[in-house]
């Protein structure tokens, strides 16, 4: 997983409530044994105005020219911010594989579904939590001035705006520590692969006919 420790990027609006995670990544394209390739398929029904398919070359799509994620000014754009209640809906772990994809980085929003709150953290993603009157702060800029940008600097838990202000912004101490060392539950317990090593090596010393397999 990829560490989360500084991240300056350009901010798209997601001026919608209750985004559902069929909105995030509809479920057709879930049929997808593949962990990857989603992000061409973020917001597709939303992103084109044909209907999508898996397998499709995006290039042959018709985009909503009147889709934000399709205007010029949020190219590139590597933080979300969004309305309350984002990630509601299905517990597929797709989405947050979506928006990785895509390029996101970081979700703002004052409220998150629980279970898209916690699949962020898994995958890399960071979601922060902040008052609404806040969001919609960042809203109006947003809208207000082209090219605005964000810095969120995980370590000293703070969202650095254009004009040097700063908002802080809580998080579990053990999802920071992920973050910050790129841990996901796979790399947590690769941490101590030593220990599970030196344990299965001493098991089949002691039981050597656990080693052995069955001959169809």
């Amino acid at each position: 997983m990829q560490k989360f420790t500084v991240h300056k990027g350009l901010v798209a609006p997601m001026d919608r409530e209750n985004v559902d995670t069929d909105a995030i990544i509809p479920k057709q394209f879930l049929k997808s044994i593949r962990k990857t390739g989603f992000g061409p398929n973020l917001f597709d029904e939303w992103r084109y105005l044909d209907h999508g398919e898996p397998g499709q070359d995006p290039k042959s799509r018709k985009p909503n020219p009147d889709f934000v994620l399709n205007q010029p000014r949020y190219a590139g754009a590597s933080v979300l911010i969004a309305r309350k209640n984002f990630g509601c809906g299905s517990s597929r772990e797709h989405a947050p594989w979506a928006l990785d994809q895509f390029g996101f980085r970081a979700i703002i929003a004052p409220s998150f579904a629980d279970i898209f709150f916690n699949n962020c953290f898994k995958n890399g993603l960071l979601p922060i939590v902040l008052p609404e009157p806040q969001v919609a702060k960042l809203f109006d800029e947003v809208f207000a001035f082209p090219g605005y940008s964000l810095t969120i600097d995980l370590e000293r838990q703070v969202i650095i705006k254009p004009d040097g202000a700063e908002i802080g912004f809580d998080i579990q101490p053990f999802r920071k520590y992920c973050l910050l060392n790129g841990l996901d539950d796979i790399g947590l317990t690769l941490r101590h692969k030593d220990k599970i090593q030196a344990f299965e090596a001493e098991r089949l010393a002691k039981k050597p006919w656990l080693s052995h397999q069955l001959i169809a």
